[in-house]
């Protein structure tokens, strides 16, 4: 008979786990032990929030299972932020945590023992799909199997595992567990019909993709829709790149922008498709609801919590366009709208150039620099902002940002687990605020030598809520931060880097440099860029 660690092992490998992200302790060693002696990648970080964010970063480059694996108590509760992110951003996470023995637990008494909750699965709760304890040895080997279908299943998410370390010594057979994978029924066709006929019929017909239909894979489909329908396509932060910027319906981003917000106005048909049209992209439900809204999701409720739609297809993004696909016919007017939407992008960026020359110094050099296949992770931070509205991403999977929480300090240890996928070179953008909660990890990026490089976007402190303070006329008070010497730090890790000001000559010739070279670096670009049109502050529809 195998431990229970050994068990907990076999089934992550029939998983097909590859990367595991955690920090040991005296109650998950056994759990080290058994990787050791698998396939598995186990990559050590210096804090249990780096191990979530690590894992889902993971999760968003590759749409594969990310694992988290930390020890009890305090060590699970310091990656409720990550996991948290993960929730809001539909997220296959699974988090791995050990309990106290469970021979020393007494039902509502917390007795002391060492790293003792007295409840760990209902931290975790509001930000899981399930939180659970397993509660015999024999049943490790089927709570993770059933955790990890659970986490990929639309709407995904993370999923939380407690053993009690007394377990994962104990030599025990193991129980099966029953397949299942849960499937949707088919799409009514009376349904499908109606949709079909208002699309058919409309005027303006406007296409909006979120994250759904990106973890679907439906960019394809969706576009070929789009061409057949003459309809604009807007994705959301998380649909960044489900159709390539040369698509000729492929709407520029951000939506946030008045140019692209009118394409939204106009439209006397919407089609949503995995969204669920939240607040940050709708500049909190300002944007009028469309005369006609079809919705296209896995969750019915989901679809309906913000703006109610006249019809519901519920099922997989990519099988229900493929759906409407058959019987529609082409219209006229492609080449008409690839026109407008070029000339739309050509005005928001001579805006940008003329009122934020930075930023657009800024996203040229990204979009000149990096190679074809780099995934770019971004912070809440303003340049994060700046990203997350305009870099054209060229293929899904290729961007990251965490505006489904908000978390701030996302970017960096994401980037960690974008580059452990094996996908290439991965992009951090940071500002100095957020860089400094996981800085500790460039211990982990040294060590692992992963292909990371770090742009850390200098401003002395937190930038966004400077220019809330500034634009309110308040005293600029908690955000102006005494930072470190970020060269000297990283080097003292044994992680190349160095500084330059501003976003011009220096910036491209050092950041074109950086992401050709093997090993992992930091960029710091010492510069003040004002937040974009996609950020609160500045939602035209709410000051206009």
């Amino acid at each position: 008979m195998k431990t229970g660690a050994q068990h907990l092992v076999d089934t992550l490998t029939e998983l097909g786990a590859e990367v595991a992200f955690g920090l040991p302790g005296v109650h998950n060693l056994p759990i080290w032990e058994a990787l050791a002696e698998s396939g598995i990648r186990l990559i050590g970080v210096r804090h249990e929030q780096t191990a979530g964010y690590a894992a889902d970063g993971y999760a968003r480059a590759t749409g594969k299972l990310g694992v988290a694996l930390v020890t009890t108590g305090p060590g699970a509760a310091n990656t409720l932020g990550a996991v948290g992110e993960a929730m809001a951003s539909a997220s296959p996470v699974l988090v791995l945590a050990t309990d106290i023995p469970a021979k020393l637990r007494r039902p509502g008494v917390v007795r002391g023992v060492l790293h003792e909750t007295s409840d760990q699965a209902a931290m975790f709760a509001p930000v899981t799909k399930s939180a659970t304890t397993v509660e015999v040895a024999e049943d490790i080997a089927p709570a993770v199997a059933r955790a990890a279908r659970l986490a990929v299943q639309p709407q995904s998410g993370p999923v939380y595992v407690g053993v009690p370390t007394d377990f994962l010594r104990e030599h025990t057979t193991r129980l099966s567990a029953p397949d299942s994978t849960e499937r949707f029924a088919a799409i009514n066709l009376t349904d499908l019909d109606e949709a079909q006929r208002l699309l058919s019929g409309a005027a303006r017909p406007l296409i909006w993709a979120g994250g759904g239909a990106a973890r679907a894979e439906a960019g394809p489909v969706i576009g070929e829709l789009a061409e057949r329908l003459a309809a604009p396509v807007v994705t959301t932060f998380a649909g960044r790149g489900l159709l390539p910027p040369s698509h000729p319906c492929a709407a520029p981003n951000p939506v946030h922008d008045p140019e692209v917000g009118a394409l939204w106005d106009e439209a006397d048909v919407v089609l949503g498709i995995g969204t669920d049209f939240d607040g940050l992209m709708t500049q909190n439900w300002l944007m009028p609801k469309p005369p006609k809204l079809i919705a296209v999701n896995v969750d019915p409720q989901d679809a309906a919590k913000n703006y109610p739609p006249d019809l519901t297809l519920v099922g997989d993004a990519r099988d229900v366009v493929s759906q409407l696909l058959t019987g529609l016919t082409p219209r006229p007017g492609l080449d008409e709208l690839t026109g407008r939407l070029r000339g739309l992008h050509d005005s928001v960026r001579r805006r940008m150039r003329a009122d934020e020359p930075q930023a657009a110094d800024f996203l040229g050099t990204l979009e000149e620099t990096l190679p074809e296949s780099a995934v770019v992770v971004a912070d809440m931070c303003v340049a994060g902002y700046w990203a997350g509205g305009y870099h054209r991403v060229s293929a899904p999977r290729r961007f990251a940002y965490p505006m489904g929480w908000g978390t701030l300090g996302f970017g960096f240890p994401a980037s960690l687990g974008a580059a452990a996928a094996g996908a290439g070179r991965v992009v951090c953008v940071s500002g100095d605020g957020g860089f400094l909660y996981g800085c500790g990890d460039l211990a982990t990026l040294a060590q692992e030598s992963l292909p990371v490089t770090v742009i850390i976007v200098d401003d002395g402190g937190y930038g966004m809520l400077r220019y809330d303070q500034d634009r309110e006329g308040l005293p600029q008070r908690g955000v102006n931060l005494h930072t470190p010497d970020f060269v000297g730090l990283a080097r003292s890790f044994g992680v190349h880097a160095d500084q330059v000001k501003g976003f011009g000559r220096a910036f491209r010739r050092r950041l074109g440099e950086f992401v050709r070279a093997e090993e992992p670096n930091v960029l710091v670009v010492r510069a003040n860029l004002t937040p974009p049109l996609n950020t609160s502050p500045r939602w035209y529809r709410a000051h206009r």
